[in-house]
């Protein structure tokens, strides 16, 4: 895929991966839009890096419909949608299970990648193309201690990764699944502060550098899965 003059739609787009991977993407000449929930971070990323802005929650239905109907507007049609919109929390099954925090992360981490990837995959059926990144997370690779709703979404990421592979690449769409390890973003922060980073931790570049090679790749090929892992994080 060429990336130049690009139209790519990047969820979570205002901070840590989704803006790295905003920025590199507009660098190489991509025509970029981003989605986020907070306006006011919106807003600031956009002006920042030079994307196209649309307030919205991946999770809301209504918003995914406005969300499409104002990229399709501004740039007529969609080459590569990037489901990077998550959100996470710290649920140890010890202390029970909380139906309501349950039903949140669900609905960014699968529902709504689900319902944006819908909405990208008739846009690419219609079209005979296009391109489906998934951020998911070595988390979805294997659970860990407290970690039962979040992993969950993660592992169900991964499997709708592959179903969307199964039904898609007769379209010639490709869908990709990257998980990163531990990334030094504002995800899990409540406030949205980004994270200092740490010199032996991943930064939001790698995962961007990561998308990139994944778009890069020609047309007639495409990487179904790959994690990007701190080299020595300890």
């Amino acid at each position: 895929m060429k990336l130049k003059n690009a139209r790519i739609l990047i969820t979570g787009g205002s901070l840590g991966i989704g803006k790295a991977t905003a920025r590199l993407l507009i660098e190489c000449g991509a025509k970029v839009a981003i989605t986020a929930r907070s306006e006011a971070a919106l807003k600031k990323t956009a002006e920042e890096i030079g994307a196209y802005p649309i307030r919205a929650d991946v999770g809301n239905s209504e918003d995914v419909e406005r969300t499409y109907d104002l990229f399709l507007k501004e740039y007529g049609s969609l080459d590569c949608l990037v489901n990077n919109a998550g959100v996470g929390g710290d649920f140890p099954l010890l202390e029970g299970v909380d139906l309501e925090g349950l039903e949140r992360v669900y609905r960014t981490n699968v529902f709504g990648a689900a319902l944006m990837g819908a909405r990208a995959a008739a846009l690419f059926k219609e079209q005979n193309r296009g391109n489906i990144i998934n951020i998911g997370s070595t988390s979805g690779l294997k659970g860990g201690a407290r970690s039962t709703v979040y992993s969950a979404t993660k592992f169900a990421l991964r499997s709708m990764t592959q179903s969307w592979q199964a039904e898609l690449r007769k379209h010639n769409v490709r869908v990709t699944l990257i998980s990163p390890s531990e990334v030094a973003t504002a995800f899990g922060s409540a406030e949205g502060k980004e994270r200092e980073a740490e010199p032996n931790k991943l930064s939001a570049d790698e995962i961007a550098y990561a998308v990139k090679a994944a778009l890069e790749m020609d047309d007639r090929g495409f990487i179904p899965e790959f994690s990007v892992w701190a080299t020595n994080p300890w």
